[in-house]
């Protein structure tokens, strides 16, 4: 497969693996529940931040980067050098795959300066071979008639799976307007039904055949086309009253297609227009019900992301947006019933995205609310990046407590995302491996008998707490037991901090 080059892509390559790791400083909770998040600061490093609580997690990642139109918005530096935003682009798309669950799938949108090459970069980090498809939206209702060349009115939505060959996006709910096409002529038994094709382009001789319509005309398919089925599979169709001739019985056949049989639901097609999702105006006006004064340039409406939520996620699903904007994605998704993790840098983390998550969990009405019986309830946790985790020396802050080193641990040993209430010793077992902790006195105190220091006192309490049989990876301090002992309990020690690394 061939792969798209650019000066310093060396350097954007590593990236994502030197980005140190920070810590999350909690500001406020907002509402009554806090499973949601809302980060304000670098989304590089935010991810990062990310990684040991959430790898292999976020069932959909939706995002909306900066379209490098060479433009100055008010929000963001839309101004950067080809291979600038390159640069920028792909250390956070291999940090975002790591957060993506097997069974989950990426949404990119974008306009036709990036599109074709932020397919290529796509391709190179997801996989070509996960590529879904490109998506349309219409985003503009009318022509721009002081356009230079023609008046763009498109985006492209890039979508790709963690795993094309195991994902499949849910289908669209059934419309009044599509239900309203089914009909029952003839009071069939079975209810509404509608005439669908009964020839088809790849010929067949089996099913090559002429056939008597009930008024006595003779029909056959129409020129290099053939029946849908064989001749006594026609008459077996017949028997069971599934082929309509029209009224008069001098129609050529069609299948009857019932309606108590179609799958419940549709199919989505590539082209969305503003008509089904909305425009960029249905977007700003949304952003005005919050903020009247700094309304972002193309915010995206709430219906399109209801849309991509419809298609690309169930309910309790977590969704991820690292270039938040205003706050649709979080919006949407806490409506639906999705959990959700939003990142935001610059002060409008707090000017839009606090102030429109505050209007959802009072029950505002805008947007999709009404279409989705939203009432109100829920909440979210608002958090600043705090201090590197590490230092350049590979020292731990001593701001780190054990549920968060216990987190990094488990992930750089199992590759698994840890938890962020870890509050014992154990922290689990992967393939037969016990994986201990032994930091901030998590056995009572600091003292050597019953906290940081592997000695006989604490193997013992570490029995007693779990007894296993098989290998066991403690980390600790140090440890006082000698290596026959350890080699007899089948432990292999690791010290604190020289043995913590990250993935």
């Amino acid at each position: 497969m061939p792969f798209l080059d650019w000066v310093n892509k060396n350097q954007a390559q590593e990236a994502s693996r030197e980005v140190p790791y920070h810590l999350l400083k909690q500001e406020a909770v907002y509402g009554n529940s806090a499973e949601n998040l809302l980060i304000q600061g670098d989304n590089l490093l935010a991810l990062k931040a990310l990684i040991p609580f959430y790898a292999g997690r976020v069932k959909c990642i939706f995002i909306d980067p900066p379209y490098n139109t060479q433009s100055a918005f008010a929000h963001y530096d839309d101004k950067l050098e080809h291979s600038q935003w390159l640069s920028m682009m792909y250390p956070r798309l291999v940090l975002l795959r790591d957060l993506l669950a097997e069974d989950g799938s990426i949404w990119v949108t974008i306009d036709d300066n990036e599109a074709h090459y932020l397919k290529a970069l796509m391709d190179e980090v997801f996989g070509r071979k996960n590529f879904v498809v490109n998506a349309i939206w219409q985003k503009k209702y009318s022509p721009q008639n002081d356009a230079k060349w023609l008046s763009d009115n498109h985006d492209h939505i890039l979508i790709y799976a963690k795993n094309k060959d195991t994902w499949r996006p849910n289908l669209l709910p059934r419309s009044e307007a599509m239900d309203s096409r089914y009909k029952n002529p003839d009071g069939d038994p079975r209810g509404d039904w509608k005439p669908a094709d009964f020839s088809v382009k790849t010929y067949s001789a089996e099913n090559d055949y002429p056939i008597t319509t009930p008024s006595g005309r003779v029909v056959n398919p129409p020129n290099s086309r053939c029946w849908v089925t064989s001749e006594p599979r026609f008459k077996e169709l017949i028997v069971d009253n599934r082929i309509w001739f029209g009224e008069t019985g001098n129609n050529v056949p069609s299948m009857k297609k019932f309606l108590s049989e179609v799958k419940d639901g549709s199919t989505s097609m590539t082209v969305w227009t503003y008509e089904e999702v909305g425009h960029n105006q249905d977007a700003k006006k949304e952003v005005k019900e919050f903020n009247q004064v700094a309304v972002f340039d193309t915010p995206k409406p709430e219906k399109l992301m209801c849309k991509i939520l419809t298609l690309a996620t169930k309910p309790t699903d977590l969704v991820l947006d690292s270039f938040l904007g205003s706050a649709t994605t979080a919006a949407v998704a806490h409506k639906m019933g999705r959990r959700y993790i939003g990142i935001e840098m610059g002060d409008h983390a707090r000017t839009h995205c606090i102030p429109r998550l505050q209007k959802v969990i009072e029950g505002e009405q805008g947007g999709i609310s009404q279409a989705v019986n939203w009432l109100g309830g829920g909440g979210f946790r608002f958090c600043t990046l705090g201090e590197a985790t590490f230092d350049e020396h590979g020292r731990i802050n001593p701001a780190v407590r054990f549920a968060t080193l216990a987190a990094y641990v488990w992930h750089f040993e199992t590759g698994e995302p840890g938890q962020q209430t870890f509050d014992q010793p154990l922290l689990g077992i992967h393939n037969g491996t016990a994986y201990y902790l032994l930091y901030n006195g998590i056995l009572g105190d600091r003292r050597p008998a019953s906290g940081n220091v592997l000695t006989h006192a604490v193997l013992q309490a570490i029995h007693d707490i779990f007894t296993h049989a098989g290998r066991k990876v403690i980390y600790g301090e140090t440890t006082r037991l000698g290596a026959a002992r350890l080699a007899a309990e089948n432990i292999t020690f690791k010290q604190i901090p020289y043995d913590v690394k990250m993935r």
